[in-house]
């Protein structure tokens, strides 16, 4: 490679070194830094913790450039902010929670040219005001973070991003880019089109997240089971997301009481309330943090290492951005979902409800975005896969080694055809000749032999099907119940009392026609090896670790940023396992550039120096 290219190569790897201490780029990032350079448009789609952020940050480093950053995460905005001041790197951001000092600063620094990466939200950046100041600002480039925001078949539609087009009627000679982590085929062709971008280059990453493993169990006891999943990751990270305030609430609470430092976070709460709670999650002094999908979407904490959905997400778009919270270090991290056949429903009310309230009927592509989520919490494919071909992906490996269905985790209810003709038998008898109906709760009942005054007054403590399930829990015969709809082997009326209805598969496993297969919650594992290819610490690395956990918390309470801001726990852990003794070798450490070296660097060998000493 010869002249301008060859040149831009070279100033690629110096600045990335320099500021951000790697040695390379990830793939896609450097063809995606070009087309910035190049001042062609582009649309670029990396899975969360791809390293889109770097994609839209190196290239006014090289070109001398303003490059100006649309997102709408306000906390993540800060959290970038910080990042980069501590790598030395020249930037500011102006939205609503920024002071009148910030302010001022930010637009000084603008107007003497200092600035090279100035984030906003789309609320400001629509504004007459700023609108009016674009043209002198020397703007360089326009990207435009959480794309997908601005298509009407993503799963966060926003309507102000629509108006985001009028930054190129304002400049229209400047390049426009578009970074998302979440787009489908569809989502994609709506982005181009929505925000003009001109023969963009497209370059879509790999949607696969291979340091996550992927789990489905039926729900039986939520805050029992998700306690126990929370044991395998004691000290650390962990987000559990719920559909409803009130489960936020009471899952956290109960939580709370067996000793787990976990915190309810929801909409519902005074704004400094949830303030708090993010800051003390951020700064690693909160552990679990139990929370409507609302919590998440401005945090940047690299270290999460475990996911868990109390209940079903609304669409795998949604399900596949929340999950990327865990594990944006690359390191191994665990995603759980607790599925109930009845969280679909729930959707699928919440859904008319809202299309009521506005006078409008229900939008088809939101119950198709629900169905499809259900499909994938039901089936017995191989999740990776799965998630992979949804994003219009192939997935070669015939097993992935990090999911519920390839580890051989999915554990079946002995005899399950029996037992799902004792489910439907109890159904069709307790409707007798009445053809009445009756819930999953109601026939569970019935079948563990319950002598509830309702079941006595309508004498089906007289059928033959009274107690056939009488060894096993009301929960468990709930979630077989569940199972039993999503093979369409029942189904639930619709209307505010979803009672159970026959079909023509429950007449057909009545019959002995068909086999059953039925899932019983078990007891998963933890992946044996990490996903950076390593061994796990050893327990002798694991107490040095935890000393430069401490130590980074300190110095990041001094800097007023969060931890994960100063080293990520990737660069702690190759600092463990190679023991750096002097600068140079410091410096060779992914993660170690030149700025923070010299603010954090000393301290960290010092520590390293006292652990190996004993």
């Amino acid at each position: 490679m010869d002249g301008p290219a060859r040149t831009s190569q070279e100033a690629i790897g110096d600045i990335v070194e320099r500021i951000w201490g790697f040695r390379e780029l990830r793939p896609l990032q450097e063809p995606a830094v070009r087309a910035v350079l190049e001042e062609r448009d582009s649309l670029v789609v990396l899975p969360t913790g791809g390293g889109k952020s770097l994609c839209y940050q190196l290239p006014p480093m090289i070109s001398g450039k303003l490059s100006l950053v649309i997102s709408p995460l306000i906390a993540l905005m800060q959290d970038q902010i910080d990042g980069l001041t501590l790598n030395g790197y020249p930037a500011a951001a102006l939205h609503s929670n920024c002071t009148d000092e910030e302010v001022d600063d930010a637009h000084r620094r603008l107007e003497s040219g200092e600035l090279r990466l100035l984030l906003v939200s789309p609320e400001r950046a629509v504004t007459s005001g700023f609108m009016s100041r674009l043209p002198r600002l020397g703007v360089g480039a326009i990207a435009i973070d959480e794309a997908h925001c601005i298509s009407h078949w993503g799963h966060d539609f926003r309507p102000e991003y629509r108006r985001l087009l009028e930054l190129r009627e304002r400049l229209p000679g400047v390049s426009l880019h578009a970074y998302t982590a979440t787009a489908t085929p569809r989502v994609r062709e709506d982005i181009v089109r929505q925000l003009g971008l001109r023969d963009p280059e497209i370059l879509i990453g790999t949607f696969d997240r291979p340091n996550l493993t992927y789990r489905v169990l039926p729900r039986v006891k939520a805050a029992d089971q998700i306690a126990e999943i929370l044991k395998r990751h004691e000290n650390e990270a962990a987000i559990v997301y719920c559909m409803s305030r009130r489960e936020t609430e009471n899952i956290a609470e109960s939580l709370m009481s067996r000793g787990v430092n976990a915190s309810a976070y929801h909409a519902g709460m005074d704004p400094e309330k949830r303030r708090r709670i993010q800051d003390r999650f951020t700064t690693e002094r909160l552990d679990v943090v139990v929370a409507t999908v609302a919590f998440g979407m401005g945090i940047d904490r690299s270290d999460v290492r475990c996911v868990i959905h109390a209940s079903l997400p609304k669409s795998v778009e949604a399900y596949q951005q929340e999950t990327g919270r865990a594990g944006r270090d690359g390191l191994e991290a665990e995603c759980v979902l607790l599925y109930s056949s009845g969280d679909a429903r729930r959707w699928e009310q919440l859904i008319e409800s809202t299309a009521a309230e506005f006078g409008n009927e229900p939008d088809p592509a939101q119950f198709e975005l629900v169905r499809r989520m259900r499909s994938f919490a039901s089936s017995m494919r191989c999740r990776h896969k799965t998630l992979s071909e949804h994003f219009g992906q192939a997935y070669e490996p015939d097993n992935c080694g990090a999911c519920d269905v390839c580890l051989g985790e999915v554990a079946m209810v002995p005899e399950s055809t029996v037992v799902a003709q004792k489910i439907l038998s109890c159904i069709a008898r307790a409707a007798g000749d009445t053809r009445a109906t009756y819930g999953g709760a109601y026939i569970a009942d019935v079948l563990r032999g319950s002598r509830a005054q309702k079941i006595i007054e309508r004498g089906h403590d007289l059928l033959s099907t009274f107690g056939l399930l009488k060894h096993m829990r009301r929960d468990v015969i709930v979630s077989m119940i569940d199972q039993l709809v999503d093979q369409e082997l029942l189904e639930r009326a619709p209307g505010e009392f979803p009672v159970l209805l026959l079909t023509q598969g429950s007449m057909e496993v009545l019959r002995s026609e068909r086999e059953v297969s039925l899932l019983s919650p078990p007891a998963p594992t933890k992946r044996a090896r990490s996903a950076d290819g390593e061994d796990p610490l050893s327990d002798t690395q694991h107490d040095v670790f935890e000393r430069l956990r401490s130590l980074r918390r300190r110095l990041a309470d001094e800097q007023g940023v969060p931890p994960y801001v100063v080293f990520n726990d990737a660069t702690l852990r190759e600092m463990v396992r190679r023991m750096p003794a002097s600068s140079e070798e410091m410096l060779s450490i992914k993660g170690v550039g030149q700025a923070k070296m010299q603010r954090f660097g000393e301290a960290f060998l010092d520590e390293l120096l006292s652990a190996s000493r004993g």
